[in-house]
Formats: C-alpha cells, structure tokens, sequence
C-alpha cells in the first residue's frame, strides 16, 4: 500500500484528489496539509511514500519543501497550475510533474513512476531554515559551518546564524562531501572556508575559519581533515 500525503493550500484541490485516489487501488491518504510549514511536520511525522505537493503556497513553496527534506526522503510528485516551475522541479529529482487539473490517468500514471523504491537524491542546493519564526531559504554557497548546540542544529553564513530541524546526520547525507566535512560530533564545516588548522595535545586539532569561528576537531577526524586539505576529496 502507498501511503500519500496531500498537500495544497486549497481544500477544494485537496478533496479532488482524494476522490481520484479514492477510486486507484493501492494507495490510501495518510495525511493533508494546507501550506509549506504544514507539509515539513507532516512528512516527519507521518513518513509517507509519496507527497503529491502544490508549488505556491504561504509560509514556504513546494520547491523549497523538497529541497529540504532530510532522508529518507518520501517520492515527490508536484501538482501546480503553473508550467515554469518544471525545470526546477525536475532538478530536485521530482517523479513527475502534473498540471491542474489532474486527470485520473495522469495521476495514475504519475503514482507508477512513483511508486518503485527511492531514486539516489542529488546533493542539496538550498536548505530551509528558521529565523525566529520565519522560515528562510539558504543557498548552500553561502553556509559556512552547522553546528548541534543543545539539541539543536544551528546554520551559519558568513554574517547570520539560524536553526534548523534537520541533524548533523541528515545533512551530512544531503550535501556534497567534496564541499562539507564532519570535523566532529558536534560540527560539519565547508571545506572552503577552513583557514588554518591548529594540532592539539592528545591527536585532536582546532580548526579556524575565515570567519574567525574556532572549531574542535576530534581526534578520530584531524588525520583525515589534513589529508582532505591537501588532497581534495575522492
């Protein structure tokens, strides 16, 4: 059975779809949700196979939603009124792209697409963060360092500093290793921005960005950071 989480933030395009899957064997409708922040708690908490996800809507769009996602990350199928988001669609490894209004045979045959297990993602491009209680897109070009501070995961560039749901796990899975290196338990760090690195007593180190932010590197990562430095990433 797949499970799928609708996401509109129009309730009349939400119960035609559920009455187009109401008529498929298969699947069943584990979920709903009205806009952008909405559908980032849903997906957590329900872990549907497949999101069938509108592209404009408040608090955040469609294309930001799933280019957040931490893994494993549900098969999405975007279903907007508007022909020009596709090429970014399809850049976030979207399984289809169905116009409105949806036909019972495009959507079934979206689904098929779907349905098979999960397509390697590509590497993030822009994460979705909070600031205070705004939610803020993040090109990943401009992130200097994540951080788990007291249980949560803090992003920063070069002059902000936000949060964010995602662990340091998830992201390390979400971004390219040729960029980003865990230095530690509690840090992931771009490459570029390393400054200096400084050895300390007992195998561990001290890393220094071009921010001026010192960082602890543990003992189990320094060798490996030093030769990353010298060598780039394989």
């Amino acid at each position: 059975m797949t499970r799928i989480l609708l996401v509109d933030d129009e309730q009349p395009a939400r119960d035609r779809l559920r009455r187009l899957l109401e008529s498929m064997d298969g699947v069943e409708v584990c979920g709903e949700a009205g806009d952008g922040p909405a559908a980032l708690e849903q997906i957590r908490a329900l872990r549907p196979d497949v999101v069938l996800l509108d592209i404009e809507m408040p608090g955040c769009s469609g294309t930001e939603v799933a280019a957040s996602l931490p893994e494993p990350r549900p098969r999405i199928v975007f279903c907007t009124a508007f022909e020009h988001y596709a090429v970014e669609a399809f850049e976030l490894n979207a399984a289809d792209y169905l116009l409105k209004p949806v036909s019972r045979a495009r959507l079934d045959a979206a689904l098929r697409k779907a349905a098979p297990g999960p397509s390697p993602a590509p590497h993030a491009q822009r994460l979705l963060a909070r600031a205070g209680e705004r939610y803020v897109v993040i090109p990943v070009a401009e992130i200097t360092a994540f951080l788990s501070e007291q249980g949560l995961t803090h992003l920063y560039t070069h002059d902000r500093d936000y949060w964010m749901d995602p662990t340091l796990n998830d992201l390390e899975m979400r971004l390219d290793p040729a960029q980003f290196f865990r230095i530690s338990r509690a840090a992931l760090v771009r490459m570029d921005e390393v400054k200096d690195v400084a050895p300390m007593p007992g195998g561990s180190g001290e890393v220094t960005l071009k921010s001026g932010r010192r960082l602890e590197v543990s003992r189990r990562r320094f060798r490996e950071l030093l030769e990353r430095l010298e060598f780039g990433s394989h």
